[in-house]
C-alpha cells in the first residue's frame, strides 16, 4: 500500500481523554478514531491488526477442533428471561424494543442463543461432543468506558461453548481450549500468565484468566518468573519462610510495655513514632463468624487476605467488622486492638507471626499500643492459615525463587460451566439407554479488540508501536527519500522497483511515497511501528544499497540492492 493512497492522518499529539500508552499510540498512529465513550472506529491500518489477531485465533481454534458459526448481536431478552440472567446484568445489558414492543439487546455475551441453537439441533449422545465459536462484536453498557480499547462499550470478542455428554468429556473439552489460548498469546507476543479466576456473571466452578503482563492492568495477580506458577491475588500463595521459632525462655521475653499514642490508629504511623519497621507491629483485623468474634493476626507489613480468611472459617460465614460493628462494640477500640482482647472467641493467624520476637500491637485502649507482645505467653492462636497477602519478593510455593505481583490485563477466560444453562434452557441428549440428561458445558473467551492494546502496551517505547511480526498491518515500511535534487528520479524509481518487488514475492508493504521531509516519515514509520524498515535514499543507491532498521530493537545494517527481496522473505 502506498502511503500517499492510504486512508491515514497520523497525530503529533494525543488527545486529551487518552489515559494509557495503548490509546495514545494507536490514536495518534491513525489506528483507531473514537466516535463515542467506549465506541472507536477501526482505521484501514488498524483494521488489518485486527485481522490479524482474529486469524491466529481462528487458525488455532479450527486446529483445536471448534467450529466456527455467526450468531446475532440482536437476541431476544426471552432468552434471558429463561437463564435469569436478565436482571443479573442489569444496566450493564443495552435493551430495545422492535415496532411491536419486543424485547431485545445487544449481545454482551452469547450463552444463551448459543445454548438454544444448539438445543434445536442436537438431542442425542451421539452428537455430543461438539464446541462451537464465533467472532462477534459484543456490547456492555459500562459506567465509565475507560482506558481506551482495554473496558469499552462495543469490543470485538471471541466467545467458544463446547457441550458433552459428561464431566470427563467437559474436562477434555476444556484441556483443549486452555491449550489453544497458550498458543494463540504466545504468538501474538505477549507476556502472559493463566491465573485461577473468578467466575462473574458467566458461572462455573473451575475457570482460568489469562492475564497479559501490563502495568496499566485492572487485576492484581501473583507470578513466577522462573516457573508456571500463577495465581490471583485471591488464592496465591508463598512458601513459608517463617518456620515456626524455637521456644524462647520466659526470662529472655521482656514484659509487655504499655505505650502512649495518642492519635495514631494506623500501622505506619506508629512504627514511625516507635522508630521501628512496620514488620515489627502486628495486625489485628475483627471479622464476625457465626455471631462470634473472630480475629485475624498478620504482619503489620501484610494486609489480610479476605478470600484466604473466609476458606480458614469456611463452612462457617465469615464477615468482615464494618464501622457499625465497632460502634455496637464500644469495648472494641479501632485502630487499637489487640490480639489478647477478652472478648475474642476465635483467633486465625498467619504463620508469619510465630517469630522469635515480640511484637507491637493494640493496647485494647484507645491511644495506646503495648511494646513485648509474645505469642504463646501473651495470645494463643486457634487456626493458623496463610492468610496474609502475597508481596513481590516472597519466594515462589513451587520453585522458592522470587515471586513478582504485577498488574495484568485479561485477555481470554476459560469456563467450566456445567449445566447452568443447559438445565435452564433445556438443551438435553437422550443417552444409549433413552434417559434424558443436560448437556454438560464449557465457555470460551477472547476479547479480540483487548488483545491489540494489550500487545501496544507490552511492545512499544517513547516513538510508537513496534509491532511483533504476527500482528503487523504490513511487515515492511518502506521509506522513500526521493528529495529534489538530480538524483530525485532515480531514487523514486528505485523505491518503486523493489516495493513491486517485494509485493511479488508476497511481501506486505506500506510504502512511504509521500512528498514529505525524512523527519516526518521517519517520526511516522516509528509511530506506526511496522517491524522492518527499509530506506532508499540516493546516498544508499550509489552505493548500491539499501538501509535496514528492526523496528523492535534499534539494531541497522545495509544490504545490497540485489539482496533486498531475498532478506524480507
Amino acid at each position: 500500500m502506498r502511503m500517499s493512497r492510504l486512508f491515514l492522518r497520523t497525530l503529533r499529539d494525543a488527545p486529551a481523554d487518552a489515559d494509557v500508552e495503548s490509546q495514545r499510540l494507536l490514536v495518534r498512529g491513525g489506528y483507531i478514531r473514537k466516535v463515542a465513550a467506549g465506541i472507536f472506529s477501526w482505521l484501514p491500518l488498524g483494521a488489518r491488526v485486527l485481522r490479524n489477531v482474529e486469524r491466529i485465533v481462528r487458525e488455532e481454534m479450527d486446529a483445536a477442533g471448534a467450529q466456527e458459526l455467526v450468531l446475532p448481536i440482536i437476541q431476544p431478552l426471552e432468552l434471558w428471561q429463561e437463564s435469569g440472567r436478565d436482571d443479573l446484568y442489569g444496566p450493564l445489558m443495552f435493551r430495545l424494543h422492535d415496532r411491536k414492543d419486543t424485547g431485545f439487546c445487544l449481545a454482551p455475551t452469547a450463552e444463551e442463543v448459543v445454548t438454544a441453537a444448539v438445543r434445536g439441533e442436537y438431542s442425542s449422545y451421539r452428537d455430543l461432543p461438539v464446541n462451537l465459536y464465533q467472532i462477534q462484536w459484543k456490547y456492555r453498557d459500562e459506567l465509565r468506558p475507560r482506558f481506551g480499547l482495554l473496558r469499552g462499550r462495543e469490543f470485538l470478542m471471541k466467545d467458544g461453548y463446547s457441550f458433552d455428554t459428561d464431566l470427563d468429556g467437559l474436562r477434555a473439552s476444556y484441556q483443549a481450549m486452555f491449550d489453544a489460548y497458550t498458543r494463540v498469546f504466545t504468538r501474538c507476543g505477549l507476556t502472559f500468565r493463566p491465573v485461577e479466576g473468578e467466575a462473574g456473571e458467566i458461572g462455573g466452578d473451575i475457570n482460568h484468566e489469562f492475564m497479559a503482563v501490563a502495568a496499566v492492568g485492572e487485576d492484581d495477580f501473583v507470578w513466577c518468573r522462573s516457573c508456571d506458577y500463577a495465581a490471583n491475588v485471591e488464592v496465591a500463595t508463598r512458601r513459608d519462610a517463617h518456620a515456626r521459632a524455637a521456644e524462647v525462655a520466659d526470662a529472655a521475653r521482656p514484659a509487655p510495655e504499655s505505650l502512649h499514642t495518642p492519635g495514631m490508629p494506623g500501622i505506619a504511623i506508629v512504627a514511625q513514632h516507635l522508630g521501628t519497621t512496620d514488620d515489627q507491629l502486628l495486625k489485628c483485623f475483627a471479622f464476625d463468624v457465626g455471631g462470634r468474634l473472630g480475629l485475624a493476626r498478620v504482619p503489620g507489613d501484610r494486609e489480610v487476605n479476605e478470600f484466604a480468611l473466609a476458606r480458614a472459617v469456611a463452612p462457617e460465614a465469615m464477615r468482615v467488622f464494618t464501622d457499625d460493628d465497632f460502634a455496637a462494640r464500644p469495648g472494641l477500640p479501632k485502630g487499637y486492638i489487640g490480639p489478647h482482647h477478652p472478648s475474642v472467641e476465635l483467633v486465625v493467624a498467619d504463620p508469619a507471626i510465630d517469630a522469635a520476637h515480640g511484637w507491637v500491637t493494640g493496647a485494647n485502649e484507645v491511644d495506646h499500643h503495648a511494646a513485648n507482645v509474645w505469642f504463646g505467653r501473651d495470645f494463643r492462636v486457634d487456626v493458623w492459615a496463610p492468610i496474609a497477602t502475597v508481596a513481590s519478593g516472597d519466594p515462589c510455593p513451587q520453585c522458592d525463587q522470587v515471586l513478582s505481583v504485577d498488574r495484568g490485563i485479561e485477555v481470554g477466560q476459560v469456563f467450566q460451566i456445567g449445566t447452568k444453562y443447559s438445565e435452564k434452557l433445556g438443551a438435553l441428549y437422550t443417552d444409549e439407554h433413552g434417559a434424558q440428561h443436560p448437556m454438560v458445558m464449557g465457555c470460551y473467551g477472547i476479547g479480540v479488540s483487548r488483545v491489540v492494546a494489550a500487545i501496544v502496551e507490552e511492545h512499544h517505547d517513547e516513538h510508537g508501536i513496534c509491532w511483533p511480526a504476527a500482528i503487523a498491518p504490513y511487515a515492511v515500511h518502506l521509506v522513500a527519500l526521493a528529495g529534489r535534487g538530480e538524483a530525485a528520479g532515480e531514487v523514486r524509481a528505485t523505491a518503486d522497483r523493489i516495493y513491486e518487488a517485494l509485493r511479488a514475492a508476497g511481501v506486505d508493504v506500506l510504502y512511504d511515497d509521500r512528498d514529505a521531509s525524512p523527519g516526518v516519515k521517519f517520526a511516522d514509520a516509528d509511530l506506526l511501528g511496522m517491524p522492518v524498515q527499509l530506506t532508499v535514499g540516493a546516498k544508499g543507491i550509489a552505493r548500491g544499497i539499501v538501509e535496514r532498521k528492526v523496528r523492535a530493537t534499534g539494531e541497522r545494517d545495509e544490504l545490497a540492492l540485489a539482496g533486498v527481496v531475498g532478506a524480507c522473505t
